[in-house]
C-alpha cells in the first residue's frame, strides 16, 4: 500500500491533538499581568506538550520519506502510536488542574504517557522496516548500527521522572522538558540517508 493515507491521518490527529490542547489555555478573567502570571504554569505545560508532539511529528515525516510502502502491520503500529500521542491533552490539562501545581499523581502519569509513547515508536520502526526492504532498505540503513546515545538516556530520565514525581514533581517537570530539549536537535541519520540516496 503507499503510504500516502497513513501520513494524511496522522497528520490529521496530531492537528486534532495540538488544537484540544490549545482550546485548554483560558484567559484570565482580569486585564492584569499578575493575573496572567498565575496561568504560567498552563502555558508552560502546554508549551513543552507542544514542542513534544512537534518533535514526534517531525520525526514521523522524516521516518515516512525514508519509505515508500506501508502494510497492515505499520498502520496498526501507528494507530497504537497515535493512541498514546492523543493521551497528551488529557495528561496536560490534569497536570495543570489537580492542586497542588504540580501534584505526584498527575505529574507521574504524564510521564508514563510521555515514556510510553516514546516505546510505541519502536514498533512502528520495525515494522517500517520490514515492509521497506528490510535491513538492505533505506529505513534500516540509516538506522543501522549503534543507537544514538539519546535512545539511551531518554527513558533512564522519564523514569527517573516518574519515580521523582512522588517526592518533588517540580524536578519532575524540569527533566521531562529536558529530555524534549535533547531532541529538539533532530537526529540526522535518516536526513542523511534520504540524501545519500
Amino acid at each position: 500500500m503507499e503510504k500516502g493515507r497513513l501520513e494524511a491521518f496522522t497528520d490529521g490527529v496530531i492537528a486534532v491533538i495540538i488544537t484540544i490542547m490549545v482550546l485548554e489555555l483560558k484567559p484570565p478573567h482580569e486585564a492584569t499581568w499578575s493575573a496572567l502570571m498565575r496561568n504560567s504554569h498552563v502555558f508552560l505545560s502546554y508549551v513543552l506538550s507542544f514542542i513534544y508532539v512537534g518533535l514526534y511529528w517531525n520525526n514521523h515525516h522524516h521516518m515516512m520519506h525514508a519509505v515508500k510502502h506501508v502494510n497492515g502491520k505499520v498502520m496498526w503500529a501507528n494507530l497504537f502510536f497515535l493512541f498514546w500521542l492523543s493521551l497528551f491533552p488529557f495528561t496536560t490539562a490534569w497536570l495543570n488542574e489537580a492542586e497542588p501545581v504540580p501534584a505526584p499523581v498527575p505529574t507521574a502519569v504524564y510521564g508514563f504517557v510521555l515514556f510510553v509513547t516514546g516505546l510505541s515508536w519502536l514498533p512502528m520502526q520495525r515494522s517500517l522496516i520490514a515492509a521497506n526492504g528490510g535491513k538492505d532498505g533505506a529505513l534500516a540503513h540509516a538506522l543501522a548500527g549503534r543507537r544514538s546515545w539519546k535512545e539511551a538516556v531518554s527513558p533512564i530520565l522519564y523514569l527517573s521522572a516518574i519515580a521523582l514525581a512522588f517526592f518533588a514533581p517540580i524536578v519532575s517537570c524540569a527533566l521531562y522538558a529536558l529530555v524534549a530539549a535533547l531532541w529538539v536537535v533532530p537526529d540526522r541519520r535518516i536526513e542523511n540517508e534520504v540524501l545519500a540516496r
